[in-house]
């Protein structure tokens, strides 16, 4: 069986905010847009809360019209957050029940020619089980693997799955599978909660497949708080909140289980203190410890490839990792460094902005 993790960053649409040239294109927007969303849940707007809103609003260029800003549309509908006059804007609800909205992140087309090299890169890959990292539906992937992976000459994927999680950026975690590796059971962690709130920032995908062998997989599919808005204390606490929770789900599995894989994007690296619950207080091991990984020189998976940048990852139980034969990093989808030299990637790309993802995928060939 080949194992892949792939955060293929969207395959059809992808918040205008999160697709410029580079992350801090849309940074303030993201921030704002979660910020507001924060307070905008409230049972009440305090005075305080009310002066925030009309600053973030503003920020995202909305006090003007709902529609007005690059990255964010107010959505208002029923009742009114705000009534805006030529002498500014007011904030007239007092809390969350005087009225049903939202504020709504704008969506545009991800690029072509990116979006056709996504599809290289996973018929490349070959994978008989692919966890897919930021898709935006099932019906994406759906539409990806009927048309845009057939069209580009590849096998189409006997199943596609993916379950909405709490992310309202269409970037979900979902599964391609070979025909034979049949999904026995899902299971969604995304109501998962501690006394903080809420854990996962999409979900920990649990697949149960059974392989052509007979033998059963525990398939665990995740993507940590990312470290790109927001404070660096807050982003760090999240992870750590993840990792600790996906331990506790791996744990209570090999009470009874010996197949287990904790696969996706961690965006953190193996060294720090977020990922100790699951990378040094489980029996799991990294796929790029095996004698037979071959990473090409890069340890990383994301950009130029840097150790400081090993952020995709697959992790076996001592089971998995016994019958693992090879594992490798494949970076041809990506454009390395600022002039794309880095390393070889298809002919196809001619630019960043049509490079399949700034995440090369990491894959094993495991026997089970």
């Amino acid at each position: 069986m080949k194992l892949a993790s792939y955060n293929l960053e969207n395959l059809f649409l992808r918040a205008h905010a999160l697709n410029g040239e580079t992350w801090s294109d849309g940074k303030k927007a993201l921030e704002a847009q979660a910020e507001l969303s924060a307070i905008l849940g409230k049972s009440v707007y305090a005075a305080a809360d009310k002066k925030k809103i009309i600053k973030l609003l503003g920020e995202l260029k909305l006090e003007k019209s709902d529609d007005g800003g690059p990255f964010a549309i107010l959505r208002q509908n029923r009742g009114h957050l705000v009534k805006r006059a030529k002498t500014g804007i007011e904030v007239v609800a007092g809390g969350r029940n005087d009225w049903i909205g939202w504020v709504e992140l704008k969506r545009e087309e991800v690029n072509e020619e990116a979006t056709r090299n996504t599809a290289r890169v996973i018929i490349d890959i070959d994978a008989d089980v692919l966890g897919v990292i930021e898709a935006e539906s099932r019906p994406a992937l759906v539409r990806f693997n009927d048309n845009i992976i057939k069209g580009e000459g590849g096998k189409p994927y006997a199943h596609a799955m993916l379950i909405d999680g709490n992310d309202d950026r269409g970037i979900d975690v979902g599964l391609y599978a070979r025909a034979g590796y049949e999904i026995v059971a899902i299971h969604s962690h995304v109501d998962d909660a501690d006394n903080t709130g809420r854990i996962f920032s999409r979900d920990c995908a649990h697949y149960e497949i059974r392989t052509p062998k007979g033998n059963l997989l525990h398939l665990l599919i995740n993507h940590f708080k990312s470290k790109g808005f927001g404070s660096q204390t807050t982003s760090n606490a999240k992870r750590e909140r993840q990792a600790a929770r996906v331990k506790e789900i791996y744990d209570a599995l090999r009470k009874s289980d010996e197949h287990v894989a904790v696969i996706g994007d961690f965006n953190d690296t193996p060294d720090s203190a977020p990922l100790a619950p699951l990378l040094h207080q489980t029996d799991l091991k990294d796929i790029s410890e095996h004698a037979a990984f071959d990473d090409g020189g890069r340890p990383g998976t994301f950009a130029a490839g840097a150790a400081s940048n090993k952020i995709d990852y697959i992790l076996l139980s001592p089971a998995l990792f016994a019958a693992a034969k090879s594992g490798g990093i494949f970076r041809k989808g990506v454009w390395g460094g600022k002039n794309g030299t880095i390393f070889p990637h298809y002919p196809e790309i001619t630019k960043a902005s049509e490079a399949a993802s700034d995440h090369a995928a990491i894959f094993a060939e495991i026997d089970v």
